[in-house]
């Protein structure tokens, strides 16, 4: 059976085939995957279970979508400590699996909340009574790194396949912009990979000096603006539809393909019987009928 596929030059989200035919992720879990990270770029970056809300995927669905997500090394969560001894949960989302140690690699590029001093206690140990008041669930990557966030899962995603690559957290939070710069310029994370990856030197001094160089040096080109479209315009040949065009001067494909003489014939026949019309509408049908 043939497919025909249009790539959308704009609003769209990079998906890998591998998460779509995946065997292991119901549809729910490929749901919630893509509507989260098809989120725009520096909005704020909800927890999974008001991405799932907003999917309509109920709870038993989105428990069972994000088990399988989490398995799959989509989704990783940490239990964290804030100034105030509130604890809470950091969650980090992404586009390709990685693994517990890459995801720690990528969380620890932002500012961490274990850099936080922590207040004395730990999670497994809540005081009796009423629950805590809520500090607003689940937290994403930072909102104010909409490039970073997107580049640091690339360079990680690299370093899993060449392991000569991999970069200490501080490298990973000053390379991640540039390599979601190449995202937002139209790359694939295929294309990423074999800018960093082909031709390496058998000796590597220093991994993000390497990567930088390539980052910038292979930088794509931005992609141009796209065309502001065409205005509806109504068909110069008379005919009342409505065109895309440039000018006054547009015409349909009808009126285009036939004679002029025609067409003017047939438009002032047109406009002789819808005069007519509205004549006969407001009652005025000549003496010969007028009421007596």
């Amino acid at each position: 059976m043939p497919t025909h596929v249009i790539a959308p030059t704009r609003s769209f989200t990079q998906l890998p085939n591998e998460i779509l035919r995946n065997p292991r992720l119901s549809s729910d879990a490929v749901r919630l995957l893509a509507w989260h990270v098809s989120l725009p770029p520096g909005a704020d970056a909800p927890p999974l279970s008001d991405t799932a809300r907003r999917a309509g995927i109920k709870t038993t669905a989105f428990q069972r979508a994000k088990r399988e997500l989490k398995a799959e090394g989509y989704v990783h969560e940490w239990r964290t400590q804030g100034r105030r001894g509130r604890w809470g949960t950091f969650q980090l989302v992404s586009n390709v699996p990685l693994t517990d140690e890459e995801a720690r690699a990528v969380r620890d590029g932002w500012a961490s909340p274990s850099t936080e001093e922590p207040a004395v206690g730990g999670p497994e140990c809540p005081p009796v009574g009423r629950s805590p008041e809520k500090t607003g669930g689940t937290t994403s990557l930072p909102p104010h790194h909409p490039l970073a966030d997107r580049g640091a899962v690339v360079l990680a995603s690299v370093a899993r396949e060449e392991r000569r690559l991999r970069l200490g957290r501080r490298d990973i939070q000053q390379l991640a912009p540039l390599a979601g710069e190449w995202l937002e310029r139209g790359a694939t994370l295929a294309e990423v990979r074999e800018a960093l990856t082909a031709g390496l030197p058998a000796q590597i001094h220093s991994v993000a000096g390497l990567v930088r160089n390539r980052l910038l040096r292979k930088m794509p080109e931005a992609a141009p603006a796209a065309p502001p479209p065409v205005p509806l315009l109504t068909c110069a040949g008379g005919c009342g539809r409505v065109v895309r065009g440039a000018d006054a001067t547009a015409t349909c494909r009808e009126c285009r393909s036939t004679p002029a003489a025609d067409v003017s014939g047939a438009v002032e026949a047109t406009r002789r019987g819808m005069a007519a019309v509205r004549e006969a509408l407001r009652g005025g049908l000549g003496p010969a009928t007028a009421p007596v």
